[in-house]
């Protein structure tokens, strides 16, 4: 188990070059890794562990624990609250009349590990894209600059080689951009679209469920319905059919602990607080991007932000004369070189864009 927890790390690593920022990371990191170790963390318990067991009288346990996993179990709704060991045996387990009563089936808990898996691939898709478009450029550029200390041939060799690379290809990188910027929206649909898919793979209650269970805390012990009882079943029924000695056919009413429902209903907790949270990130992030699209003063400022060494008359002569893309390549250099060597890039790429602008 140790083992496979130690794959997780490699998602940690630290990349050569920093090609995007830090809500971004949020999704292909933090969140990555976040869903992959709780779908370890239920693989662990589900198939190492004993997610299941059943009491039933004349079937075998082994037997009865076996069918109750793969056929799922069930809850009746209207019998979560009242009194335990009085009107109830435990909560959603009671008797109930058929067609009458609600019958709530609960097939999720066997692909609970599997839909996390899944969900750690979607939230990774968006910066595979980004990489591969990216080609890395970044890294290219940076080579030997984004150390502070360098033998001024190689410093003097590399700035040359960036600044003669940022005038050949002036006004040609917005697609570099667009394409960066389309990553930043594609994280936004794919977390609000995993809200949805969860919320339905739960039958609908997930999008409500952080809420109810904040609001479980304030109401009286008599009146309140645990929502994680409802979502999350730590003891349901099960109910096994056989043929008798004549041929008619025998029904065995169970009760069944699901010990995996005890991790479960934290892991989903968390990740509706952690996927509100990413959402309102993502949200504020693409409206700072829109300004950025939209505001050529607030380019400005924020290359200014980043070359506070550098001559503001030189940055504002810079930004004047940048598209979009060209300024998104050099707020991405900003944040690989080092501030002091990028001072002196601003200042040579200044005069040599003023010498394009004079000829």
């Amino acid at each position: 188990m140790f083992d496979m927890f130690g794959s997780v790390k490699g998602l940690l690593k630290i990349d050569a070059a920093c090609i995007d920022h830090n809500v971004f990371r949020l999704h292909y990191k933090a969140t990555v890794v976040i869903l992959v170790t709780f779908s370890l963390l239920v693989t662990s318990r589900q198939f190492i562990g004993d997610p299941i067991d059943c009491i039933v009288d004349d079937i075998p346990l082994s037997i009865m624990d076996t069918y109750c996993w793969i056929y799922s179990t069930f809850t009746i709704p209207n019998r979560l609250t009242g009194r335990v060991g009085l009107d109830v045996a435990q909560p959603g387990v009671a008797s109930h009349v058929e067609g009458k009563d609600e019958v709530k089936y609960h097939k999720y808990y066997q692909w609970v590990c599997f839909v996390l898996f899944f969900q750690a691939i979607l939230f990774y898709v968006p910066r595979y894209l980004w990489k591969t478009w990216e080609g890395g450029r970044m890294k290219n550029l940076v080579v030997d600059l984004n150390c502070p200390i360098v033998s001024d041939d190689c410093k003097s060799d590399s700035k040359n080689l960036l600044i003669d690379y940022f005038c050949a290809n002036l006004h040609m990188q917005n697609f570099y951009a667009y394409r960066f910027f389309i990553c930043e929206v594609l994280n936004l649909f794919n977390v609000v679209g995993q809200i949805a898919f969860m919320d339905f793979f739960l039958d609908g209650e997930f999008s409500t469920y952080g809420r109810n269970v904040l609001r479980f805390t304030e109401m009286e012990p008599e009146e309140r319905e645990d929502p994680m009882a409802r979502v999350f079943p730590k003891v349901t029924k099960c109910t096994f059919h056989m043929y008798g000695p004549s041929g008619s056919v025998q029904n065995f009413d169970g009760m069944c602990v699901l010990s995996v429902n005890i991790v479960n209903e934290k892991i989903y907790v968390f990740l509706w607080f952690w996927f509100i949270l990413l959402s309102i990130l993502t949200g504020i992030s693409l409206c700072y991007r829109i300004c950025v699209l939209l505001g050529p003063k607030v380019r400005l400022y924020l290359l200014r932000a980043r070359c506070r060494n550098a001559s503001q008359e030189q940055v504002a002569m810079i930004a004047n004369n940048c598209q979009i893309g060209d300024w998104f390549v050099l707020y991405q250099l900003s944040k690989n070189i080092d501030p002091l060597i990028f001072k002196e890039v601003i200042s040579e790429l200044a005069t040599n864009l003023q010498g394009i602008d004079s000829a």
